[in-house]
């Protein structure tokens, strides 16, 4: 395994001319938005994790920003993805649950990405991992602002045998290179990627993307790292991941171009009922709307511009990344549609001020919870297609500054204010846009966690 990382560096520094990168002065960064697939809150060292070791993204957060309280906008892939590239809540844009390999829908082509705002200013835009946004040509990387991609295209547990799903691709560019994809080497294989992009461009703006594969069930890890945690081999995953981060932070600082390049690390919600991630004591998981499913840990760098060694709690949502990154490149967002993230540059470069806001949580294609200010209120959940992992609940309203890991429901104690959320949720829902026709619709599909 020594000799395929060495590999991996000749092939990147092979590009590395001394004196050859961007201006590290320049006011428009480059920007690597790192996304881990099913990482619990609890999952990192500098989050709490005493058996998972993670010095990279450790040191990332000691030379940046730990966000404490950070959250997703759905508990499952697509959705979530979608709420991150398109700044808007997934409703809008009618991506309400899991695309599957025999799904014939994706991501509408009307939506704006973040790829596409990048792209328009005059940034190489590329995307590293797993998409899951749609399969099909018309809903591919490349249709959406991304000039490169390499990897899957769903989840890498989609090859279920009843349902005749084909064995999972690896993709470049949207042509198949391999089938199935070896996946013990595909966080190896993304690395070598990310640094060969970075290497290509690094004397032009850049934005890149790396939604991870893991640690997403099934998990597999390379030989060099099996068998390195003591947590087991959900650990020796998570340990490959923050070995992946290290490469890509050292790689900027060996072209010069750290100084104008923004880090974001995070993940697309929590952790799988049984994967073997961990909320750091938070109620729920994957597919709840629990905090153990929405909220994420989540790290910003950029050295010298970032002030070092900062924890913000400051409620924030994936949506604010793309209004922030129009912020930051100077961009205006288009006009003809509502977006739902805020601009975060402040909290950023300056520290910002508290500001109040709601934040909505969807699943299984209809509003399931919202925060305002200390609150939490939760519609009864009675049924849903992942009630195998879900315990039905009648409505539950929470204080998260005073409990934030849910344990006491104040229903009985606060009746009014868990009507007037109720009665914020209906209003929502009467003015939010309606979800726009796909251009293709899915079809019907046999999930096996219904089973």
């Amino acid at each position: 395994m020594k000799i395929k990382r060495t590999l991996f560096f000749l092939t990147a520094l092979w590009w590395f001319i001394p004196g050859q990168a961007q201006n590290p002065g320049s006011t428009t960064p480059n920007v690597i938005f790192i996304y881990a697939d099913d990482l619990g809150y609890g999952d990192l060292s500098c989050y709490g994790a005493d058996s998972i070791h993670t010095p990279h993204l450790d040191q990332m957060a000691a030379e940046g920003i730990k966000f404490t309280n950070f959250y997703v906008t759905s508990p499952v892939c697509s959705p979530s993805r979608t709420g991150l590239l398109t700044g808007r809540y997934q409703v809008r844009s009618g991506v309400t649950r899991v695309f599957f390999p025999n799904s014939l829908q994706g991501i509408d082509s009307t939506e704006y990405t973040m790829a596409e705002l990048f792209k328009e200013a005059g940034y190489a835009t590329g995307i590293i991992g797993k998409w899951h946004l749609g399969h099909l040509p018309p809903f591919l990387p490349m249709e959406h602002g991304f000039d490169y991609w390499f990897g899957i295209p769903y989840s890498n547990d989609m090859e279920w045998k009843p349902r005749k799903d084909p064995p999972l691709p690896l993709m470049r560019n949207g042509k198949i290179i391999s089938q199935p994809a070896h996946q013990p080497t595909l966080t190896q294989r993304y690395t070598s990627e990310a640094i060969n992009f970075i290497a290509r461009h690094r004397e032009q703006p850049f934005f890149l993307y790396i939604p991870h594969t893991f640690p997403h069930k099934p998990l597999h890890v390379s030989a060099e790292y099996a068998g390195t945690s003591p947590y087991g081999k959900y650990g020796d995953v998570v340990q490959e991941l923050d070995r992946s981060v290290g490469e890509v932070l050292k790689a900027l600082r060996d072209f010069g171009i750290a100084e104008n390049t923004l880090v974001v690390f995070s993940s697309d919600n929590g952790p799988a009922a049984k994967g073997g991630g961990k909320t750091g004591g938070l109620r729920g998981h994957k597919a709840t709307t629990y905090e153990g499913g929405v909220k994420v840990p989540t790290l910003a760098w950029w050295p010298g511009k970032i002030k070092p060694a900062q924890d913000i709690g400051e409620p924030m949502l994936m949506t604010d990344w793309l209004p922030t990154f129009a912020r930051l490149t100077g961009r205006q967002l288009p006009e003809d549609r509502p977006y739902d993230g805020q601009d975060i540059s402040e909290w950023l470069l300056e520290g910002g001020e508290p500001q109040s806001r709601d934040f909505f949580f969807y699943f299984n294609e209809s509003l399931r919870s919202i925060r305002s200010g200390d609150w939490k209120y939760m519609r009864p959940v009675l049924d849903n297609p992942y009630r195998q992992h879900l315990e039905p609940h009648g409505p539950m309203l929470f204080n998260l500054v005073k409990d934030p890991n849910e344990t006491t429901n104040l229903m009985e104690d606060f009746p009014e204010k868990a009507r007037e959320l109720e009665q914020r949720m209906v209003a929502f829902e009467r003015q939010i846009q309606p979800v726009p026709e796909p251009k293709l619709k899915a079809v019907p599909f046999d999930d096996p966690r219904k089973k």
